[in-house]
């Protein structure tokens, strides 16, 4: 792994872009990051993400020059079919992701970011999708998650302007969850991870796929599969511990059977 780094402790993965000056998200760092999600997917003790960037930036974008080595449109067709597929993996993954953004989420790094189930920034990040300004448009399904965060008013003024935010602009705007100071950022990701990792891996990846069902279902679709894995999970050892717990008044210890 040259481009992205991760190791994992108490129960929280943590993924590193570091790729510097900007990490910027060539085709070989793509297939490492998925690389990465492999394992992570696989590893049963690991029940919370975190993605940052190391050094200036959370990620400032696809890497413009790998651009120029492409030949063809259908070349291009196919990087941007990568991207997506890759997304929409992190967006539908098993467990939760956080991103923690500082310095600058710019074009595919703020397609990243969108990606993730919840989004913690520095106060002065920068988002933006600055697509238009090189004579493109964003690849990685940015033009349709953006417009689900911040209404399409919003999303038609950020993406045909190339207009910038900050952190505490896109908390305002639905598109992060919390604005930080910088040096707070990691702390307070990790304290947010670490509390949804003590939580029942079962139950995690129930509310995750809920989450994705109401993004892409009418309501009762939605309700329907709620009420089938909220039998599945009452039948799993963890909710009996949960319950036990609660009447025992005391913390569960969740195995993830």
């Amino acid at each position: 792994m040259e481009n992205v780094k991760w190791s994992y402790q108490d129960r929280v993965a943590k993924i590193t872009l570091h790729r510097p000056p900007a990490n910027a998200l060539s085709s070989s760092t793509l297939r490492e990051l998925a690389a990465v999600l492999d394992e992570i997917e696989k590893n049963a003790e690991i029940r919370a993400v975190i993605i940052h960037g190391e050094g200036r930036f959370f990620s400032a974008g696809a890497d413009i020059k790998e651009f120029t080595s492409i030949e063809s449109s259908e070349q291009f067709v196919q990087h941007g079919k990568y991207g997506q597929a890759l997304f929409e993996r992190i967006e539908t993954f098993s467990k939760p992701i956080i991103a923690a953004i500082h310095g600058a989420a710019l074009g595919g790094g703020l397609e990243l970011a969108m990606a993730c189930h919840i989004r913690m920034t520095a106060e002065d990040a920068k988002f933006a999708l600055p697509e238009l300004q090189l004579g493109l448009i964003p690849g990685f399904a940015g033009s349709q998650r953006l417009p689900r965060y911040v209404g399409t008013a919003r999303a038609a003024e950020m993406l045909l302007t190339s207009q910038t935010i900050t952190g505490k602009e896109a908390v305002q705007y639905g598109l992060a969850n919390h604005a930080f100071p910088e040096r707070e950022l990691l702390g307070k990701t990790d304290e947010m991870a670490k509390l949804i990792a003590k939580k029942s891996p079962a139950s995690i990846k129930a509310i995750l796929t809920l989450l994705n069902v109401a993004k892409t279902n009418e309501y009762y679709a939605g309700v329907e599969k709620e009420a089938e894995l909220f039998g599945e999970v009452f039948a799993s050892n963890d909710a009996k511990e949960g319950i036990s717990a609660f009447i025992e008044k005391r913390e569960p210890m969740f195995k993830g059977t």
